[in-house]
C-alpha cells in the first residue's frame, strides 16, 4: 500500500473551485426553526367574529328624534336650539318612556369636537334610550 504523506507540487497550486454549503444550511436551518416558533406568538388573537359593514339607508319615522351639533358644539333638538345638557336629559326622558322607544338619530358636524358627540351620547344614555344612530355622508366616489 503506497500513501502520500506530503502534498505534490502541482496539488498546492490548484484552487478549491467548491462552494462549502455546509454553514449555509446550519444558518438556514436555524432560522428556519426560530420562525416556526416565533409566527405562532405574533398572530395569536381572541377569536371573535367582527360586525359587516353595511350601508342602510335611513329610514324617515315621523316618531324618530334627530340631535344636530354643529361645529361650536350647539345641539338642536330638530330646528330647536337646546341651551344644556340637563334641557337636553328633560326632554329625552319624556320620549325614553314611549312605547315603542323612538330611534334617536345624531348628525354632526365633521369639524365638531368628539366631546360634544359624547355628551349628548352620554345624556341619551342616562336617559335609558336604547336606539341611538349616527347620521353620516357616504364617501364621494372617484372615477
Amino acid at each position: 500500500m503506497a500513501m502520500t504523506v506530503g502534498q505534490d507540487a502541482e496539488q498546492e497550486q490548484e484552487v478549491m473551485a467548491a462552494i462549502n454549503t455546509t454553514p449555509l444550511v446550519d444558518v438556514m436551518l436555524v432560522l428556519l426553526i426560530i420562525f416556526l416558533i416565533t409566527i405562532p406568538v405574533v398572530i395569536q388573537q381572541v377569536p371573535m367574529e367582527l360586525p359587516k359593514e353595511r350601508n342602510v339607508p335611513t329610514q324617515t319615522k315621523p316618531e324618530n328624534i334627530t340631535i344636530s351639533i354643529n361645529k361650536d358644539g350647539d345641539v338642536f333638538w330638530g330646528m330647536e336650539q337646546v341651551p344644556d345638557s340637563k334641557a337636553l336629559f328633560e326632554k329625552l326622558k319624556v320620549v325614553a318612556i314611549q312605547d315603542p322607544q323612538p330611534e334617536v338619530h345624531v348628525r354632526a358636524d365633521e369639524n365638531t369636537r368628539y366631546e360634544f358627540v359624547g355628551r349628548v351620547v352620554a345624556t341619551c344614555q342616562r336617559a335609558a334610550i336604547l336606539k341611538i344612530g349616527f347620521i353620516t355622508e357616504p364617501p364621494a366616489r372617484t372615477l
